[in-house]
């Protein structure tokens, strides 16, 4: 059996163009297409997708209304995370070769690059 994937992703800068905290409701989001394509396709192959960000937690309700309107696929949201850089950590095991913490660092509003 194939061991699914978790993806963490950021939300602003990432799957939308990068807003200031006072616009989000009151203006529209901006879709970044290749972050959605991707979300979409790892979603839809079996795989957990979470977002964070750093949205004030009071912005839950107008965040998960973004993200169905826009059609982000997602199986958890955690909000109010710092700002300042984010690790992941995680084990290796000794008997799979490979690494098991994979991080992508995009470019803020340029989406995804292509990877497999």
């Amino acid at each position: 059996m194939e061991k699914k994937s978790t993806i963490f992703c950021d939300i602003d800068g990432t799957i939308f163009v990068y807003r200031k905290f006072a616009n989000y409701t009151t203006e529209e989001p901006q879709v970044i297409p290749s972050t959605l394509k991707y979300l979409q396709e790892q979603k839809a192959q079996g795989h957990m997708v979470i977002l964070t960000t750093a949205r004030p937690k009071e912005l839950y309700d107008h965040t998960v209304f973004e993200l169905e309107k826009n059609n982000v696929p997602y199986d958890a949201i955690i909000l109010g995370i710092e700002r300042g850089p984010r690790y992941l950590i995680n084990d290796m095991d000794p008997d799979k070769p490979g690494p098991r913490a994979i991080a992508y660092n995009l470019i803020r509003n340029q989406g995804m690059p292509d990877v497999e």
